[in-house]
């Protein structure tokens, strides 16, 4: 049997409102660690997003650099394996890859070409063992694909879609060619897949947009299991249970306050059958939103539930938990944030975000206006509205799909 843990959508560097998420990454990190002794994984899988920036802080490399130490110090013989995602940079990631290689820890932050000109598939393939030594498995350790790494626009169709298909086919077809009959598949992959369960506020549509969700069918059924990341809720794909999103180990977003965040655990035996268990990942900080739910209160209300609230008076603060306040006025409140913090002022409390809708005295509030701080907004919907009000009319999806061309590009940017 071969025992794999997956997990993904790390996003190390990560701030909330301006607030650190060192603390809760550094709580995952060490649970983590406890989870591999506990169930004595043979395999790490860490499928994309490592970093939450293309250029991510000393600290947050620190922490990364760390916790591969203390893993490959607590289990000589674990198979790591970690892979770029579309926050990443991949030339970042790939710089490392062979000192961590002399470590037995795999890293593909990106596609390279070999020194005929094509793609270096073998450099994906990456061989698995157990803890008898004997290789039971291969990975094909599929990184976030850009637009530059997808073949030349040919014929008619969905160009995107079929580039992404023929660089899985290929990388599938070079995992057979290496396996022995008796040795099973995987794949990794980072990509956003049709019907996929998204968070607005944390998450992009990648590979120019919803139009080019990528069908289940990108994957043969000759894999066992596909490790995914980009999505931040735990979800399979399409109802084929042997292919998962793992999700992110800690909330990114409020939107996201309600996520159960987990690790995959994946039995892999001799049969090529699996069986998959999740591990829930204990939250190290709260996450609050009043109230709790979609909707908006008065600030009368709002205050009342804030002194209803029942909180440990002794938590120091790097461990306060997160608010969001959501506030419907009938007109601007200039002194709404002193009122706010007034009432906050001795509870054990982190204000880190007030959401406004104003609403008329003739309209309810599913008619009212919400108003957005610009900081709330993803470069998506900015350049969205910006076209709806030059042009009267909706961005065309070539337009679309040029903008998020030029994302990711930038986003690629060292």
């Amino acid at each position: 049997m071969l025992r794999i843990i997956h997990t993904a959508d790390w996003h190390l560097g990560h701030h909330l409102h301006g607030v650190s998420r060192h603390y809760e990454h550094q709580k995952f990190f060490e649970f983590l660690l406890q989870q591999l002794k506990n169930t004595q994984a043979d395999v790490l899988i860490v499928a994309g997003d490592i970093f939450d920036t293309a250029n991510p802080p000393a600290a947050a490399q620190s922490q990364l650099y760390d916790f591969l130490v203390s893993a490959r110090t607590d289990n000589p013989q674990l198979n790591m394996i970690l892979i770029g995602g579309n926050h990443d940079s991949a030339a970042r990631l790939d710089a490392p890859a062979s000192l961590l290689k002399s470590l037995g820890i795999s890293v593909i932050g990106g596609l390279s070409n070999n020194e005929e000109g094509q793609i270096d598939w073998q450099r994906l393939l990456i061989p698995l063992y157990n803890k008898e030594k004997k290789r039971v498995a291969w990975c094909g350790a599929m990184p976030f694909l850009r637009h530059s790494d997808l073949p030349p626009v040919t014929g008619t169709g969905d160009n995107l879609i079929s580039g992404v298909k023929s660089r899985y086919a290929e990388l599938t077809q070079a995992l057979k060619n290496q396996a022995k009959p008796d040795e099973a598949l995987l794949l990794t992959g980072h990509c956003y897949m049709v019907g996929g369960n998204l968070s607005e506020l944390s998450e992009r549509k990648i590979l120019g947009g919803n139009q080019h969700a990528l069908p289940v069918d990108l994957f043969s059924n000759d894999i066992a299991y596909t490790a995914l990341g980009h999505l931040h809720c735990a979800q399979t794909v399409d109802k084929h249970e042997n292919i998962r999103y793992s999700g992110s180990p800690i909330p990114l977003s409020f939107d996201e306050k309600h996520y159960a965040h987990q690790l995959v655990q994946i039995d892999l035996h001799s049969d090529k059958s699996i069986e998959i268990e999740a591990i829930l990942i204990p939250r190290s900080i709260a996450i609050l939103r009043l109230p709790n739910s979609s909707s908006f209160c008065d600030l009368d209300s709002a205050i009342t539930q804030l002194k209803a609230l029942d909180l440990d008076s002794d938590l120091p603060l790097e461990q306060q938990p997160f608010l969001e306040l959501r506030i419907a006025l009938e007109k601007p409140e200039p002194s709404l944030r002193q009122k706010i913090e007034e009432t906050i002022a001795d509870l054990p409390l982190r204000l880190l975000k007030i959401s406004t809708v104003y609403a008329g005295k003739e309209q309810g509030l599913a008619d009212s206006i919400k108003e957005q701080r610009l900081e709330d907004l993803q470069p998506e919907q900015v350049f969205l509205r910006c076209y709806e009000n030059k042009y009267a009319s909706p961005a065309p999806d070539e337009f679309m799909a040029l903008f998020h061309e030029l994302q990711e590009n930038i986003q690629g940017t060292d």
